[in-house]
């Protein structure tokens, strides 16, 4: 049977991606699939036995991630679960983040909903709604995201960011903007939204998007 062939450019990038995510050397990702020494590294065509045995060796990552770039990284059909137990799980708040940029009243939930319990993503701050189609497909509309809280400093320009803003709350891609005060934020869906900049001085939380899964509960 003739193995088929795939995009190589964006399955090799996302592999980068996910070892980075996981902490995986690549010494170790080549030990743990067989594969090739450099093949992180090269432009080469990659084949559908060479996906099998990434899949096969990492049960979490997400095939039509891997393949098309479609969806959240990790496998959403893993087990999430709901807690109420305040010691298990990571808090979820019923507030949704715009992935447009649509003005909205800051909403200051102090209490959660509840506890999500979902182990790829249990280094999380907190858990909430993503409302919008401007990220998909990345992340598409009524997917709950697992946040981590971070700084300003800690922003590394091309990363999905969930902002929240004086009058907005939104998720976005961060760049740099030609204003050294600004932020540019930059959607996926560039079809039907545009790129816009705003000052840091109007940030008041920001967290990094460690992941997506669509909501279950």
């Amino acid at each position: 049977m003739r193995l088929f062939t795939i995009n190589f450019m964006g399955v090799i990038e996302r592999l980068r991606e996910y070892v980075d995510f996981k902490g995986i050397t690549k010494y170790k990702f080549y030990q743990e699939t067989g594969l090739s020494n450099g093949f992180l590294d090269k432009n080469t065509n990659v084949g559908s036995d060479k996906c099998e045995k990434i899949i096969y060796q990492y049960p979490d990552i997400s095939p039509e991630w891997l393949i098309t770039g479609r969806g959240s990284m990790l496998r959403s059909d893993q087990p999430a679960q709901v807690s109420y137990e305040p010691t298990i799980g990571v808090p979820y708040y019923d507030v949704d983040f715009i992935a447009g940029f649509d003005q909205i009243f800051n909403d200051q939930t102090l209490l959660p909903a509840h506890n999500v319990v979902f182990k790829p993503f249990e280094k999380a701050t907190l858990w909430c709604n993503v409302t919008g189609h401007s990220m998909e497909q990345k992340i598409n509309h009524g997917d709950i995201i697992a946040l981590k809280e971070c700084t300003i400093d800690d922003v590394q320009y091309g990363e999905i960011y969930a902002v929240v803003l004086d009058t907005i709350r939104t998720v976005k891609i961060l760049r740099k903007s030609e204003d050294p005060h600004k932020f540019r934020y930059v959607p996926v869906n560039k079809a039907e939204y545009d790129d816009q900049d705003f000052d840091k001085s109007r940030i008041i939380k920001i967290y990094e998007v460690l992941g997506n899964i669509s909501k279950f509960f």
